[in-house]
């Protein structure tokens, strides 16, 4: 066990952690503007690893529906265990709010996939891809519900999610599955190279971004709050995804990874939310930062336990 577990520290971990790095030094020495790089991974990067993966995956209906049914199933339990656990700590509004988006929202893109891509090779990386997919709207949507009941409107929840260019990358990756279609095997190239640029640029974004939250104040009494949002997204996150890949029966590959992906630590996007609708932000990203350092040892526990 412990051999497998340095195995994957070396293979996953270490890979990944390069970009980090670089990202959080230039942050800290050039203050790096992420803005333009975060423009590049929305509009660009992100659609072209989308389609590049949906286009080429060997992904089966089961696979769709069973990935579905997880991320919805999942999504309830966090949400009831956040909600539960507020009200019998008696946190505030704000804290309850940073709590559910701590507990809810995992960095399944900019972490995950390159995660998983190293983790289970492209097998895993097709069936992480609907998972992702799924992802982007619930942050979208259910997540800005849980950030901000009252600022919460279903016409701007689906401008939300038609504002994001992955969408219509996913949705082209799809007619062309469906209708037994290819793009012009130039056009392919061009978008295989545009992919293979994301993990890099989406890690060293994840790094800066990282120094960025990680220098925010944090408030009076936080601690209590602070422990809880950790338990939830480490622990208690990875248990009952465990749960409910068990009651759905699911298996193999896409158990893997749909266990990884859940157990990711927090999205940066929660932080966004956090202070556009006042969700305690210092709180919630300082979760972000230390869920993000503890992964690099949790995951690849975790990942040497169902690669075993």
């Amino acid at each position: 066990m412990i051999q497998t577990v340095l195995s994957t520290l070396l293979r996953v971990i270490v890979p990944l952690s390069v970009p980090i790095v670089a990202g959080a030094l230039i942050e800290r020495f050039q203050r790096l503007d992420t803005k333009p790089l975060l423009t590049l991974y929305l509009f660009f990067l992100s659609p072209a690893i989308i389609l590049d993966t949906l286009a080429h995956a060997e992904i089966s209906f089961d696979d769709i529906y069973l990935t579905a049914a997880f991320s919805l199933l999942n999504l309830l339990l966090l949400w009831g265990a956040a909600s539960g656990i507020s009200k019998l700590m008696k946190f505030s509004s704000p804290d309850r709010a940073g709590l559910t988006l701590i507990s809810t929202l995992t960095n399944s893109a900019n972490y995950g996939l390159p995660l998983v891509l190293l983790a289970f090779g492209q097998a895993g990386l097709d069936k992480a891809s609907v998972y992702v997919i799924g992802q982007m709207i619930i942050v979208n949507t259910i997540g800005v519900y849980f950030a901000a009941r009252s600022h919460f409107s279903v016409k701007n929840a689906i401008k939300s999610v038609l504002s994001l260019p992955a969408i219509y990358a996913a949705i082209l990756a799809i007619l062309l599955k469906v209708f037994d279609l290819h793009l012009p095997d130039d056009v392919d190239k061009g978008i295989t190279m545009a992919a293979g640029a994301y993990s890099p640029v989406v890690l060293a974004i994840l790094g800066a971004q990282m120094m960025k939250v990680g220098n925010m104040p944090s408030k009076k009494g936080e601690m209590p709050v602070f422990w809880t949002g950790m338990v939830m997204r480490m622990l208690i996150g990875p248990l009952l995804a465990l749960m409910v890949l068990k009651l759905l029966g699911i298996t193999g590959t896409l158990h893997s990874v749909l266990f990884i992906l859940a157990s990711m630590p927090v999205a940066v996007n929660a932080v966004v939310l956090a202070e556009r609708f006042g969700a305690s932000p210092p709180f919630v990203s300082r979760c972000i930062l230390w869920t993000t350092l503890a992964s690099f040892l949790v995951l690849p526990l975790l990942i040497a336990s169902v690669s075993g």
